[in-house]
Parts: structure tokens; sequence; C-alpha cells
């Protein structure tokens, strides 16, 4: 019986993978700043009668990480991107290795469609990632992690619920294309990796929605599922840079979220997921189904998008 600790498992995707993990016989340590935290999905009953244990660590903090391990007795980790790491998590991953850790399932992001060293500084979103999982390579070596990198979340298409509730949606890169892949595809994928090693001998496993859509087309969509003729509008350049500026807390990320939706629509897609079909079939690989299609992940998920 593996024994693997979970960084982030109240998030959307690490409490999936927590809980797919034990599905498989793990033995799974939930690392948390915050012990007392609620978990989603995971009733205090399943967690009690399952192979479950809370310990307290947080990932910008090395040195709660190498004592959570330690005490866990954790040979594989799940880990997540870090904002604002001076170092880009270098220091945590040496915190995992020397405590103990053998393998890191990381989740990463298909946007890094080139080397992680050839990444542009000012690709905001894939030169973060990538920068994690140079330092994975340089720590751990290259066979002893796996990167899931995922599509477009469909999470993304909540930011409009508010939206959805009116029927009336101000969007800024409509047409721009997305895979709306899901949190349990990725969670149960990362958790079946944690548990069991990759597949095939695959390094890098790109996760992938079965439909693609457009932004707008995805919204209207989920108005659908919820009972909601949404009637979409243009947002100009300027409004979208001041609205997502808002919203993530960071200009420069607006900017480049602005940015890769004035691409063109195909281009961008074609770019960004150059292993569309591959991210597909890795949903049935690792977990023995179809990839989640949007609309049903919106019907089993309704209570996301009250307002």
């Amino acid at each position: 019986m593996a024994t693997v600790i979970v960084f982030g498992p109240t998030g959307n995707i690490g409490s999936v993978a927590a809980r797919t993990a034990e599905k498989h016989g793990a033995k799974v340590f939930l690392a948390m700043r915050d012990t007392q935290k609620a978990i989603a999905g995971l009733s205090s009953e399943h967690e009690k009668s399952g192979k479950f244990e809370r310990i307290q660590a947080d990932m910008s903090k090395p040195e709660t990480v190498a004592e959570a391990v330690k005490k866990s007795g954790a040979r594989r980790a799940f880990m997540y991107l870090t904002h604002g790491s001076s170092d880009h998590q270098k220091s945590s991953l040496e915190a995992l290795k020397s405590a103990g850790i053998d393998f890191v399932v990381f989740l990463s992001s298909s946007t890094i469609f080139t080397e992680p060293r050839e990444v542009p500084q000012k690709d905001m979103i894939p030169y973060m990632h990538a920068q994690v999982e140079i330092n994975l390579d340089e720590v751990f070596g290259a066979s002893n992690w796996a990167a899931v990198r995922p599509g477009g979340f469909a999470t993304n298409i909540l930011r409009y619920k508010a939206d959805i509730a009116k029927g009336e949606s101000r969007q800024f890169g409509q047409s721009f294309k997305i895979d709306l892949v899901t949190p349990i595809d990725m969670g149960e994928v990362a958790g079946t990796i944690l548990a069991n090693g990759p597949e095939n001998g695959q390094h890098l496993v790109y996760v992938y929605g079965p439909q693609v859509s457009s932004q707008g087309e995805a919204t209207k969509t989920a108005g659908r599922v919820l009972g909601k003729d949404v009637k979409l509008t243009d947002m100009d350049a300027s409004e979208a840079v001041e609205t997502m500026a808002a919203m993530f807390h960071s200009r420069p990320l607006a900017e480049y979220m602005v940015n890769a939706y004035s691409e063109d629509p195909d281009a961008s897609f074609k770019r960004r997921c150059q292993h569309y079909d591959e991210g597909v079939k890795n949903v049935e690989l690792y977990t023995g189904r179809p990839a989640t299609k949007f609309e049903d992940w919106v019907e089993a998920n309704k209570e996301l998008f009250a307002v």
C-alpha cells in the first residue's frame, strides 16, 4: 500500500486527487495550512472510515513541508503551483526530497507547448509552470516526477455565473476556444498516477475535455443546463483589462489574458493543444471511463453556479 501526501486537498482538483489515490488503496495524508478546513467531496464519514489523515503544512514554507513528509512517511506527493514563490518552489521541492519523497505529481499546464527552458517570461502562465518543471527535473531527475498538463478548465466559466443568472454576459474573447476539462477528470488522473505511477512511461500527461467550444458558446451551454437563455454582448479590450485585473488582482496577468484572447481562435487552439487527442484518451486510460462532457459537469454541479 502506497503512502502519499496531497498538498492542497481543499482545492477542487486536489480533493479529487486525494479521494482517487485512497480509492486505489493508498494511505493519504492531507497536507493543509488549516487542518480544520472542510474538504469538498470528502464527507466526515468517509474521512473517518477511509485511509485519510490530516497534517499541517504550507507549500510556501519549506520547513513545514519537510516536517509533514517526515511525520507522514509518504514517498509520493501531489503538488500545485504556489504563486509568488521567489525561487519557483525549488526550496519546497528540496524539502520534499530531503524528507523522503521520491516521486512527485505536479499539476502543471498545457500552455507549455515548447521546451520549458524556452518559455519566455512574458508568457506568464506557461512560464510559471515551466520554472517548476525545470526545478523538478533538477531536484528529482526526469524519471521521478510527472506533470499533469490539463487544458482549459471548465471552472473558468464560473467567472460568468452572475451573468448567466441574469441572462446576459458581456465578454471579451467570446470566440476563444477551450476544451473545458473538468476537475473530476484532472483530479482522477492525478490521483491515479499518485497511487500507481504513470502509464506507458508517461512523463508529461496531457488531460483534455472531450468537446472544444468557444468561451461564449460554453457560457450559453451552461445557461441552457441551468434553464437560462444567455445573450452575449462584446466587451472591448481596455475594459477587459480592467475587469480581469480586478478579478485576478494582477494587471500583468490581465494583460496577458487579453492578449491571449485576442489571437486567432483556431491558430491559438492548435498551438496550445498540440496533444489534444492524446489528452482526451488519457482520461480513459487512467480512469477507465470517457472524459466528462461539460454539460454533464454543469448538471452535476449546479450549486457552483448559484449566486
